[in-house]
């Protein structure tokens, strides 16, 4: 049990993982608890630390009540990635690392930057109405009155509890063994007042050691094998003609932005980057000119 005493997320995060790892390399498995820490970051990350070390990962974190339970309409859990980690003969691991709602609210800040509408059926408020106004939203979700679809959506049709069920799994690992906050507790936010209030998150992080149990070039061969089947498999007609599997898209990305020098940063966000300087003593001495001025 590691207590983040409040401290920076991404200082904790990769200190905790990096102890579940060296103690998988001792014992075969690693487990580390978390309590009292902040956001802290990627969660993806920490699953790519145990593969580049030879082992499976797997984390999660909970984080500011954003989704609503099945039939429900209140806030009560997380997006509350559930991340998995394990290494391929591919030139990248297989990761997924993905919140447990159908959307989140990085994607809605986005939809707002590009002013768009949010896609139906991803946000529901305390009416059971299902919200598409993206600046409404962000606005009613600081004031608690709308709420995440969890993944599979509002009710039971669509398998609206698979996902309902898997937040409130990683909720209980990151709140259950720690004694942790979870809810309004870890709003970030009076609600009276509106004024910023601490966020102790909860995380936790696994480590298998492959070598443990079988060698680690036979376990990256097998993985390898099983996920060139997936991508090579029939293609439909209607798509965009290929399988792309865990890891994969963002290792496209990756190269796509290296070869061109950089990654794009659309106008919205330009915006934010040149006011938050001009706004801060000492940061337009020391960037007179960002790179897309």
């Amino acid at each position: 049990m590691v207590d983040g005493n409040l401290g920076l997320g991404l200082y904790i995060g990769p200190h905790c993982m990096q102890m579940a790892i060296d103690k998988a390399k001792k014992y075969g498995v690693g487990f580390v608890a978390c309590r009292n820490s902040t956001h802290y970051g990627i969660a993806g990350y920490y699953a790519t630390m145990a593969t580049d070390q030879g082992c499976i990962g797997f984390t999660g974190t909970n984080a500011r009540p954003s989704i609503a339970p099945t039939f429900g309409v209140e806030p009560m859990m997380g997006t509350n990635p559930l991340v998995f980690g394990l290494p391929s003969t591919d030139d990248f691991p297989f990761v997924i690392d993905c919140a447990t709602s159908v959307n989140q609210r990085g994607k809605i800040e986005k939809y707002a930057r590009e002013g768009v509408d949010t896609p139906a059926g991803a946000v529901i408020d305390d009416q059971g109405i299902e919200r598409t106004d993206t600046e409404g939203i962000l606005r009613d979700m600081v004031l608690g009155k709308c709420a995440l679809t969890p993944v599979g959506g509002a009710g039971d049709k669509m398998g609206g509890y698979k996902g309902f069920g898997w937040a409130a799994t990683v909720e209980l690992l990151c709140t259950a063994l720690q004694s942790g906050p979870w809810g309004e507790d870890i709003c970030g936010v009076d609600r009276a007042t509106g004024k910023p209030k601490p966020m102790p998150l909860g995380h936790f992080f696994l480590a298998i050691d492959i070598e443990k149990i079988c060698p680690l070039d036979t376990f990256k061969k097998n993985t390898g094998e099983f996920l060139k089947a997936l991508r090579e498999s029939k293609k439909a007609p209607t798509g965009p003609g290929r399988i792309w599997t865990a890891g994969e898209p963002e290792n496209d990305a990756r190269i796509s932005r290296t070869s061109q020098g950089g990654m794009k940063v659309v106008a919205p966000l330009q915006k934010n980057m040149i006011d938050l300087r001009n706004s801060r003593p000492g940061l337009k001495e020391k960037y007179p000119k960002l790179p897309f001025e």
